[in-house]
């Protein structure tokens, strides 16, 4: 550092250390500012904290600014309230994409930023409310920050510092003092956590933990999207019917195709019963033999793996009943506890935001009755009237966790309602469909199945997304003839997903009815 007094004005212009903190809303960053602001504080330092807001959370940061310079008599420091891009030591990101904001802001240089980051996600908004996987690639960051900073400090953080029953910011914290970028001890590092006075043998574990970590592997090797891993076929669930099932998977299908028919049974027994993971198994199997009838030997029984991913997925169907079970069940609570870090003696209440139409409440009725209220107009709307409300549901309260329970017991009727009918009729004809097309083109058949992914949800998600299923079909007897023809469906289910509105579908359709 060098040491310079403007005798004139007695100012110092010595250069000082200057810390970014990139950081969302319940992710600490003040608190961590103010730990920096209090450790250099404490060695005899000069520091000052300012922050400018993001605009909320998930969809900008706040910026919490350090600059710090050691005290010298009969000098006054100069320090400055914003960061300058170019001019910054110390880059912490509470997030990953949060890191990579920072290098397009220009916070972060090669010659001089040091970047510490968790590389954990907090989605934004714009990644959520894709139809389709929106997720933003996180190699694209790591990649940049490899040319940006000067040396990279990145890995998660955030599961890290829940696992220590702490906050992320302190394991940034532990981060900071591995990293030796700014010019004190680790135990003047843990005397400041000490001194703050709140939650402090987590925020130590929390700190202890990333900086042996930053000390011994201070990166982590990121991938594009992540590795799917499925269970093995276990010798035994420990029970008898689950046991038949998993015996009848072993048994009657190939081995490309168990580790997802597994999957499925585990999903459609948690949804209904194991009698209905037999009918998924029944469903399955149909498909299978027309698999190997029609070569799939050859092409790894790719339409089997395919039917027995998406059959599952149109069977365990989001309805009232599915979505009442979820919100009442136990683990749920306990999740909910352990992310907002609840201490056993503190209490926490779920306010759940909840939007029922009439035609949830006709399809969660015995077929014959929902159907009677939907061929009668004015009954229908004078129903909607009083259910089609938007409604705050606090799940904590005995009233409202009863009237949830009440309705997730349903699960028994769910094989009479009118909305079981519809997805049962939806399914077949689907099948149906991926059925007539294997004979002549066996690819074409396969992303015939993986259409089933368009559809998802209930109440209007669930109506855009079977529209959007029906157009992306209805192109079905133009492509079955052309070789490329699974390319152009696999295109046009693309298309469906990359916006709510489906106009990129629309131009997509477009194209496919001049081939």
């Amino acid at each position: 550092m060098n040491e310079h007094i403007n005798l004139k004005t007695g100012f110092s212009t010595d250069k000082p250390l200057s810390l970014a903190i990139l950081a969302m809303g319940g992710q600490g960053g003040g608190v961590l500012a103010d730990w920096i602001v209090a450790l250099a504080e404490a060695n005899n330092w000069v520091a000052q904290t300012s922050s400018v807001p993001g605009v909320a959370q998930r969809t900008g940061a706040t910026i919490y600014y350090v600059e710090m310079l050691a005290e010298r008599a009969g000098a006054r420091p100069i320090l400055s309230l914003m960061p300058t891009p170019g001019d910054v030591d110390v880059v912490v990101a509470a997030e990953l994409m949060e890191a990579g904001r920072s290098v397009l802001r220009g916070l972060v240089t090669p010659d001089r930023t040091t970047l510490i980051a968790s590389t954990h996600r907090s989605f934004a908004v714009g990644e959520k409310e894709k139809p389709g996987d929106g997720i933003a690639d996180p190699t694209v960051v790591t990649v940049a920050t490899d040319f940006a900073a000067k040396r990279t400090i990145a890995f998660d953080m955030e599961t890290l510092a829940v696992k220590s029953g702490s906050v992320v910011s302190a394991a940034l914290f532990g981060a900071i003092a591995a990293a030796g970028v700014l010019p004190f001890s680790k135990e003047a590092f843990e005397a400041t956590i000490r001194a703050g006075g709140k939650g402090i043998e987590p925020s130590l574990r929390a700190f202890n933990a990333a900086y042996e970590r930053a000390l011994d592997k201070p990166r982590d090797t990121l991938v594009a999207a992540p590795i799917k891993r499925y269970d093995a076929l276990p010798d035994t669930t420990g029970h008898v019917a689950l046991d038949r099932l998993v015996q009848r998977i072993r048994a009657e299908f190939p081995i490309e195709a168990q580790p997802i028919l597994y999957a499925g049974v585990k999903k459609l027994t948690d949804f209904q019963d194991p009698a209905y993971a037999g009918e998924y198994l029944d469903r399955v199997a149909v498909l299978h033999a027309l698999d190997r009838k029609h070569g799939g030997a050859d092409k790894d029984f790719a339409f089997t793996v395919q039917a027995g991913k998406y059959i599952a997925v149109a069977m365990g169907y989001d309805d009232v009943i599915r979505v009442a079970d979820l919100k009442v069940r136990g683990s749920r609570f306990a999740r909910v506890r352990h992310e907002v870090g609840a201490r056993d003696d503190q209490l926490v209440y779920t306010t759940e935001y909840m939007h029922p139409r009439m035609e949830e409440v006709c399809g969660t009725l015995p077929k014959r009755l929902g159907l009677w209220i939907e061929s009668h107009p004015v009954v229908f709307k004078r129903l909607d009237r009083v259910v089609n409300k938007g409604r705050r549901v606090k799940t904590g309260t005995i009233l409202w966790f009863l009237s949830l329970y009440i309705v997730s017991a349903l699960r028994g009727t769910r094989r009479g309602t009118l909305r079981h009918d519809r997805e049962v009729a939806h399914l077949q004809s689907w099948l149906s469909s991926a059925e007539m097309t294997l004979p002549k083109n066996y690819d074409l058949a396969v992303e015939v199945l993986g259409c089933r992914r368009l559809v998802k949800g209930y109440s209007d998600t669930h109506a855009r997304g079977v529209s959007k299923f029906d157009r992306v079909l209805s192109a079905l007897p133009l492509l079955t003839a052309r070789d490329d023809g699974a390319a152009w469906l696999k295109r046009l289910r693309q298309a469906a997903l990359l916006d709510e509105d489906g106009i990129a579908l629309d131009g997509a359709l477009r194209t496919v009815a001049t081939l």
